[in-house]
Order: C-alpha cells, then structure tokens, then sequence
C-alpha cells in the first residue's frame, strides 16, 4: 500500500500529468483539496472508490484516513492542487507517513507561476533583464515568514518575483518594492489561472492596487512583479544564434 500525493495543477482539469491522472485511475482511496482542485479529475476515479474531501478535515483526521486505508491495503490517491514542491503541505503529511512507516510517492504537478506566465503570454526570464525567478509569499495566519526571507531581499536582486497567498497584502508589497523596482515596473496579478473565472490585471507598482481595489481578488491569485514582463527591447539569448556552437548543432 502506497500513499500517492499528486500535483493536481493550477485548475484546469487537463493540466495533470498522465502519471497524476493514472494513478487517480487506479487507487481504490481518493482524498481531495475540495476547495481548489477541480471536481472533473474525481471522475477518474475507479467504480466505488472512497473520495474524500479533505477540506473540512484536520491533519489528524486525515492521518487517520491513511492508516485505515493502510490497515486494508489499499492505495490512495492525495490531490493538492498545483505541484507539490511549494505551498502544498506535504511536508507535515509525509513525516507522519515516515513516522507509521506507510510508504509514498510525489507526482510533480503543474504549478501555479507557471500557468501564471503562459496566461500573461510572457517568459518570466529574460536575457540581461532577469534571470532569477523568486517564489515567495508574505507572512500570513498559516505560518509567519523565516526573518531572513524579506520582500526587501528578494527585491534588491532585480529579480522576478512571484507572490503566492499574498494578495491581502497588496498594498504593503507596494510600498516595500517601489523604492527597488521604481514606480513604473510592470506588475500583474493572475487570478484562478486556468480555471473558468480566470481574469489578469495588468499595471504597473503605482497603480495596480487601484486596480485590484476596483476588482476585488479574494483567493487564487498571483502577484508578479519585475521587469521580465514588459521587456521589449532585449538581446535575443545565444542559444539560437547562428554563431553559437553547440554540441546538438553539429557545425564546424
């Protein structure tokens, strides 16, 4: 018997992975972020499956569901929504398997930032403009922000920065980053990428919070800020030059 913890990507149902989705096929146990991972992908589900939407449960409780199925020898498929690596709380799930000896596996998902850029059309690395991405959020009710991992840090790299459970404090971020980025940095805020609701606010740090102020974003967004995403007049990367050697090119 296996735990199965699965990125189930940032909302559209075809964003799993053929793993991911397989693996859905075939566990006799389905347990489900009900209040983000899209309903469609329960219906993967074999005939008479346990599903169960973990949204309203605590840890213990959940812990429980793997020991019975465990106790019965069953697989179970764990849905998180996005990939598995950032903001998932697999961690804590993971060390209490370790801890009862259950075995487990992680399929890697889509994430989130990544369907963020496709929906902007843009790279978030762009050459001699940016090439660092920062994945980072703000100190919340879930857990507070170690002190070394500030906004100020983050943004005195030039980096891009992609801002997750951060848009209740838009206008902090704001404030923190205009003195590194300047007023006019494009900023743009993704909202339930992928998924039905999906709509983007495009501006730049003087004026996107206005903007959110008259379209209130609730949950499910994206803060992106930096210089990657308007960044017209840039080098073409070497890579595809016509001069570059490279192994896979096989000129002399």
């Amino acid at each position: 018997m296996s735990v199965h913890f699965i990125g189930a990507g940032p909302g559209a149902a075809d964003l799993i992975t053929l793993r991911g989705r397989d693996l859905i096929a075939r566990c006799p146990v389905c347990l489900y972020a009900g209040s983000i991972v899209p309903p469609e992908m329960l219906a993967w589900c074999p005939p008479g499956a346990r599903i169960v939407d973990t949204a309203p449960l605590s840890l213990d409780e959940i812990e429980a569901e793997y020991v019975a199925a465990d106790a019965a020898g069953l697989d179970v498929a764990r849905l998180h929504s996005g990939d598995l690596a950032i903001y998932s709380a697999v961690a804590e799930q993971v060390r209490r398997l370790e801890r009862l000896g259950i075995a487990y596996t992680l399929t890697p998902g889509v994430p989130a930032f990544a369907a963020a850029a496709a929906v902007l059309g843009r790279e978030l690395t762009v050459p001699e403009v940016a090439q660092s991405v920062v994945l980072t959020r703000v100190s919340g009710r879930a857990s507070a922000m170690p002190s070394g991992e500030t906004l100020a840090a983050f943004g005195a790299t030039g980096a891009t920065l992609v801002l997750h459970l951060a848009i209740h404090a838009l206008e902090r971020i704001v404030a923190e980053l205009t003195p590194l980025y300047g007023a006019e940095c494009p900023v743009a805020v993704v909202v339930e990428a992928t998924r039905p609701r999906e709509r983007v606010l495009r501006g730049t740090l003087s004026d996107i919070a206005g903007q959110v102020a008259g379209e209130p974003v609730e949950r499910m967004a994206l803060i992106l800020v930096g210089p990657a995403l308007g960044a017209q007049t840039f080098r073409e990367s070497a890579l595809y030059d016509a001069a570059y050697q490279r192994r896979f090119r096989g000129r002399g």
